[in-house]
């Protein structure tokens, strides 16, 4: 009776399914029509020039709508610690090619010399009133000293959209005259991410060879001087690293 017992229970194991795994994709899939055949035109053992990378980019930005040309560069740096963070502002002398809107919170004759520097909004607590609301209606937020009691309160909102302004940045300043044509002239943010890459627009790919190149040294130069005094002062008993001297470039929408 056991032995009959034993092969019943046998039976009634279930077989594995022969039904066949998926494949993965492969890492071609990912890409479209597009990026794939531009990947196949790159040479990925040469190191490229500026100058050649540049001109490699314009010719395969194709798309039907003006693309915006990035530079991403790998600093190497642990921004769990917090002197090595590399943050600024870089003013590039060709612009982005986007325009920017730009609010200011200030009261007073600073209101009026924000509205005739061309701020699109200006204002104080009722500017406040509308951002604690949701209505953020601009890409750039600068701030005079006296109005940073009331725009502290927004942080929560400003903060995670990076709008929040800094007096490091040079958004939070007597000299609104100065930070509106800044940032209407074309001065970007950069920041590096968790994993120590800084990714920042300098241009479109409408614009001539002349002009990116003259960007992305203008922000290479910027992000240097930062990166330099970050990873100098987090190592004062060792030499100061060698500098990135790679610098990826993207176009995308």
């Amino acid at each position: 009776m056991t032995e009959k017992k034993e092969t019943a229970e046998k039976e009634t194991v279930k077989k594995p399914s022969a039904k066949k795994s998926k494949k993965t994709k492969g890492a071609k899939e990912h890409y479209t029509k597009r990026l794939r055949t531009v990947r196949k035109a790159q040479d990925r053992t040469k190191i490229w020039g500026l100058v050649d990378a540049v001109k490699f980019i314009k010719q395969n930005a194709t798309a039907k709508f003006d693309e915006t040309i990035e530079v991403a560069l790998n600093l190497g740096i642990d921004t769990k610690q917090s002197d090595q963070n590399v943050r600024g502002m870089c003013a590039l002398p060709n612009g982005t090619g986007k325009t920017i809107r730009v609010a200011v919170f200030a009261k007073g004759p600073k209101a009026e010399e924000a509205r005739k520097a061309g701020a699109d909004i200006v204002g104080d607590e009722d500017l406040g009133a509308k951002v604690l609301k949701g209505e953020i209606n601009f890409d750039r937020c600068i701030a005079t000293p006296d109005m940073m009691p009331l725009v502290g309160k927004l942080g929560q909102v400003l903060g995670p959209k990076g709008l929040m302004p800094n007096p490091k940045l040079g958004t939070v300043t007597m000299d609104v005259t100065g930070a509106v044509k800044g940032a209407k002239g074309g001065s970007v943010e950069f920041r590096a991410e968790k994993s120590g890459i800084v990714h920042v627009g300098v241009g479109k790919a409408s614009f001539d060879e002349k002009k990116l190149v003259e960007n992305i040294r203008a922000l290479y130069e910027s992000v240097l001087k930062l990166w330099t005094l970050s990873t100098c002062m987090a190592s004062l008993s060792k030499p100061c690293p060698t500098p990135p001297k790679k610098v990826r470039l993207i176009f995308r929408n």
